[in-house]
């Protein structure tokens, strides 16, 4: 089916950039230090919570409110799920920069005034503007890649972001724990003042884009539906095994809410001349599957990050101090594989095997995590990490490439938050699924090895700090131990279960040509299209 497409110019007297890209010529100056920005844009959104976490004690010490605490990071993922998309439309309607620098602005007027709260209700309620302008970062960086380089050139850049998001995993909790120790817990916020001034200063001055103007109105209806939707099921995963019941009245009319927004937001799109997202972007097998695979690599990674610390440091004895560091092995992996992907997809323009083997890594990733005990080395449990890094590296990039790839230009912000919408989705679906099941069987494997005294030992939580676990009587330890080796079996288990289902999915991934590719396999004629698209005209492809 033929699709229109409307190439982009970016840089500041670069005209032409994205036909060097295309070419595999230098990049002008301006172009890189674009990608710079959006690097350290990329950074902010990832670097945020892990650098708060640590701090998190220190900040209770401090304002008080133990009891809403878990507030400051459910507000947080609450406003950046539930403005993801309208991100992303805003910049398919109005201009990728102005909502682009917009999101930072806001971002970093939240971390401002997160860094001056003086109790818990107002660090909560800066929190949650800090999160409205993270539900832009991402879209942003990613739409703009999207704008500026051709798809065929996309995977190694995107490489690269996954690249920032391991590093964000690695170090945020390293340097979270040193910036609350040595500076305070209000620099965990404030650092990311510096940090976003450069971003803005960079994309403000290079970054040229043409601008759009409107057709219709924004589609506030579908806008309210869509967030009550999302807030609701984000508020489920949250609070469903921890706050409140699975099975309790605030569970199920927080469910009820949800369901009813969300298909009320379906009726709604239908007939809105600017929907917030387009269904018809859903009628493209390939999008519609990267949405699904998405969605299982946020699940089951997530979960991953949850409970494979926990195994280590409650059944290996790994030390807490240094939480980032116990998932090197996954981070690692994970970020070398997605740049070779990346740069194999540039230079070849094929990536339909890459879901196939990625897929096929994960479920084996975590079948071989399910069969850890008290007795798995940390060499063994490292070794089964990488191989389930490796099979998300192969992931994370290319279902965005595909999904970009699948869209018409005008749908590109709606394609870029539609995807990490998914992902985040995935991700709040997975801590909570997970989680429940890993608590569930760490109680009862502690009723079953220590009897009454096991129970209330897990009564309150299934998870044991470090501290709790040493003032244990050994045999209670052992049983813990024992616990924790049994639940996280089960959740992993789970987890190669549901990457099952993006295997399967996976191989009905077409392989459709990536707009912009390069001389080795263009057909004779086609240079003028590129040079069309490089100028920013509108060409007919095949899709």
């Amino acid at each position: 089916m033929p699709e229109k497409t409307t190439g982009a110019v970016a840089g500041a007297g670069a005209t032409g950039a994205a036909a060097q890209l295309e070419k595999g010529e230098p990049q002008p100056r301006s172009v890189r230090v674009v990608l710079m920005a959006l690097m350290i844009t990329m950074l902010l959104a990832m670097l945020d919570n892990m650098i708060v976490g640590p701090a998190m004690p220190t900040i209770v010490g401090d304002l008080g409110g133990m009891e809403h605490l878990s507030w400051v990071v459910t507000a947080y993922t609450l406003a950046t799920a539930a403005s993801t998309p309208i991100w992303g439309k805003l910049g398919d309607m109005y201009g990728r920069k102005g909502s682009f620098l917009t999101a930072i602005v806001i971002f970093l007027v939240g971390s401002a005034l997160s860094g001056m709260a003086q109790d818990m209700g107002q660090l909560i309620g800066f929190r949650a503007v800090q999160g409205l302008g993270a539900g832009g970062l991402m879209v942003g960086v990613m739409a703009i890649i999207g704008d500026l380089v051709p798809p065929r050139d996309r995977g190694k850049y995107m490489g690269m972001m996954t690249g920032v998001m391991a590093v964000a995993m690695i170090g945020g909790p390293l340097v979270g724990g040193s910036i609350t120790d040595h500076l305070g817990w209000r620099w965990a916020f404030y650092i990311n003042l510096p940090l976003g001034a450069v971003a803005l200063a960079m994309v403000t001055s290079v970054l040229h884009l043409p601008k759009k103007k409107a057709q219709g109105r924004i589609d506030y209806l579908g806008a309210a539906l869509l967030t009550i939707g999302i807030s609701a099921l984000v508020l489920v995963t949250t609070w469903g095994g921890s706050e409140y019941a699975w099975g309790s009245a605030v569970i199920m009319e927080l469910i009820g809410i949800g369901v009813a927004s969300l298909i009320g937001f379906l009726f709604v799109q239908k007939k809105a001349a600017e929907p917030i997202l387009p269904l018809h972007i859903f009628k493209n097998l390939n999008f519609s599957l990267m949405a699904v695979i998405g969605f299982i690599t946020g699940f089951v990674m997530f979960g991953a990050m949850l409970f494979l610390p926990l195994f280590q440091q409650s059944v290996q004895g790994a030390s807490a101090t240094n939480s980032g560091l116990l998932l090197l092995p996954m981070l690692l992996s994970m970020m070398a594989v997605s740049m070779v992907a990346g740069r194999v997809t540039t230079s070849t323009g094929k990536y339909r095997l890459f879901p196939i083997v990625g897929t096929v890594l994960m479920v084996t990733g975590f079948y071989l995590l399910s069969q850890m005990d008290t007795g798995t080395s940390r060499l063994t449990s490292g070794l089964y990490m990488a191989v389930l890094g490796a099979g998300m590296g192969f992931l994370m990039q290319i279902t965005m490439l595909v999904a970009q790839n699948s869209v018409e230009m005008k749908d590109m912000g709606v394609a870029s938050s539609s995807a990490t919408l998914f992902r985040t989705l995935g991700s709040s679906f997975g801590v909570a699924i997970m989680g429940a099941l890993f608590n569930n069987r760490v109680h009862d494997v502690m009723a079953e090895r220590a009897g009454s005294m096991g129970g209330k030992v897990t009564e309150t939580s299934a998870q044991l700090d470090a501290e709790s676990l040493k003032q244990l009587p050994a045999v209670i330890r052992d049983a813990y131990q024992h616990a924790v080796s049994a639940g996280t079996h089960s959740a992993f288990l789970l987890g190669a279960g549901i990457s099952v289902v993006a295997l399967l999915a996976s191989f009905f991934v077409k392989e459709v040509p990536l707009r912009g590719s390069g001389p080795a396999d263009k057909p004779a004629g086609d240079a003028e299209g590129d040079s069309a698209r490089a100028a920013g005209q509108t060409v007919a492809e095949p899709v």
